[in-house]
């Protein structure tokens, strides 16, 4: 499994444009984005509200 060819991407397009039409794309484009920017804002404020382990002294 390596890197695809110009060839591949090619035959990619061309299936997503048969699927979702040329037409529709763009607000499919527009809708992954917005949950990718949703999913990164979510991660941001679990890590925030995470809290540090406390830690024991030795001595």
């Amino acid at each position: 499994m390596g890197s695809f060819s110009l060839m591949h991407w090619m035959i990619v397009l061309a299936v997503v444009l048969l699927l979702f039409g040329a037409g529709k794309l763009p607000s499919v484009m527009g809708d992954l984005a917005k949950g990718m920017k949703t999913f990164k804002a979510g991660l941001k404020d679990e890590k925030e509200t995470e809290q540090p382990p406390l830690l024991k002294d030795a001595g």
